[in-house]
């Protein structure tokens, strides 16, 4: 499939431009000129953004949204939630999986993200017994193709419930291998993945409360060039679990014990003390921050300035997908340190500096390296991108970077009118071209599941 299409406006890796033309074929750009006249078959719109890469998702949990509002008997925390996690997930099956997960997709890609890093941990049958090859990401696959969104697959390594090496847990049961078992699971859901133009296969290590350190070696070199992702220093029990195991802080071991590099993306690192923080934007790794997830589940806000002062790479990530918008993720990030720091425009920097603009391509390429695929308004890249509605009336008089500004603190999602993936038109009017029968099937499976 070939098409051409001009902007009056574009975000290039070089910065913005104007009257842009943009030729696609076999799902890649071309060939993208600056500063010429549209020709008479090309499809003319005002403003193109390169898509954004969601860099951490848990599709399966779209379908918990909202059912865990309730507060229990003791205080609640990340802790309390995973029990009800955990019952949740012992009722779903590979066909209810490609429901939840084409749901969870389908937003994204109508929220502004054009690829997916999913954390798959829900290998097994309800019984824990494994499926026949990797049935449950055929399921993550089978969602990817029906929506058309482009996936990075990093399959979890889990095989404890604590520091030390401690037994899983009965609820766990569903996500537990042993580094033989996983080898060949991680071998077929590389061939899950065949369907799609440019799917990637990495891996992670759950946490390091769920893999050994012998384990956590033998995955990193099992990972090859490939993107390695792992859940860090998320909550305070974490870290003081970790100290009483090792007297070392979670990232202090990692670091001092893993040849952490820009492969890895560390997820959440939320408590990080400044030598942790100074030394992972040292490392060349990605910090991979939830800002509504980590609301949802109280679990502290990363200490960003320092970070980003150090030239550290971050991208955002819509983890349990209680809620799936791409600007509201990076609204929640500025946000949060915002009241932190008792101080406007953190993300900014510097004076005159757009805020909107800053967390757009910081987000941007921080993913893109940790789901290890290029993304952006380039040539040999794949053709994913967005255009903006220029009636909504949040983005009156918009330009440059003003367009981001205006839709990431005021628009948010309204403002994006039509997605594309691999040049192909995937969402318009805002809407999924496929949404009615995905959210028809969704409802049915949820329907089935919360009986």
């Amino acid at each position: 499939m070939s098409a051409s299409l001009h902007f009056a406006e574009a975000l290039l890796p070089t910065g913005w431009a104007s009257d842009v033309r943009i030729e696609i074929a076999a799902g890649c750009f071309t060939r993208i000129e600056t500063g010429v006249a549209a020709q008479p078959n090309d499809q003319r719109y005002t403003v193109a953004l390169p898509g954004l890469p969601n860099l951490h998702s848990h599709a399966f949990q779209r379908g918990m949204a909202g059912l865990t509002e309730r507060r229990g008997a003791s205080s609640d925390s990340f802790w309390t939630w995973r029990e009800a996690m955990y019952r949740f997930v012992d009722r779903i099956g590979p066909d209810d999986l490609v429901a939840i997960a084409a749901m969870a997709y389908a937003e994204m890609l109508e929220g502004g993200f054009a690829r997916v890093g999913e954390f798959h941990y829900l290998h097994h049958a309800p019984d824990g017994s494994p499926y026949a090859e990797a049935a449950m990401a055929e399921a993550i696959a089978a969602a990817a193709v029906e929506t058309g969104i482009g996936l990075t697959l990093l399959p979890v390594f889990y095989a404890h419930s604590g520091f030390g090496g401690q037994s899983p847990g009965a609820g766990q049961r569903r996500f537990i291998c042993s580094i033989d078992q996983f080898a060949r699971l991680r071998e077929a859901s590389t061939g899950a993945l065949a369907a799609l133009p440019d799917g990637v296969v990495g891996l992670a290590p759950h946490s390091l409360r769920a893999v050994t350190p012998d384990e956590l070696s033998a995955l990193s070199a099992m990972a090859g060039t490939g993107p390695v992702h792992i859940h860090v220093a998320e909550q305070q029990a974490e870290v003081r679990d970790c100290l009483a195991w090792s007297n070392a802080r979670p990232v202090e071991w990692l670091l001092g014990n893993a040849a952490i590099d820009d492969r890895w993306c560390l997820v959440h690192a939320t408590h990080l003390n400044p030598q942790e923080s100074d030394a992972i934007a040292a490392s060349g790794a990605v910090v991979g921050l939830c800002p509504i997830t980590e609301a949802n589940l109280g679990d502290g806000l990363f200490p960003a300035p320092r970070y980003v002062a150090a030239g550290g790479r971050w991208g955002i990530g819509s983890d349990s997908n209680v809620r799936i918008d791409a600007s509201e993720e990076l609204r929640w990030l500025e946000y949060g340190q915002r009241l932190g720091e008792q101080a406007r425009n953190v993300f900014a920097g510097e004076l005159g500096i757009s805020t909107g603009g800053a967390l757009y391509r910081s987000a941007l390429l921080g993913g893109a390296q940790a789901l290890g695929a290029p993304m952006g308004l380039a040539e040999g890249n794949s053709a994913d991108f967005l255009t903006l509605d220029p009636d909504h009336p949040s983005l009156t008089g918009a330009s440059a970077d003003g367009w981001l500004d205006r839709m990431i603190f005021a628009a948010g999602r309204s403002a994006i009118d039509g997605v594309w993936r691999r040049g192909s038109q995937v969402v318009a009017g805002g809407r999924h071209l496929a949404r009615e029968a995905i959210a028809a099937r969704y409802r049915a499976v949820l329907t089935k599941l919360l009986a």
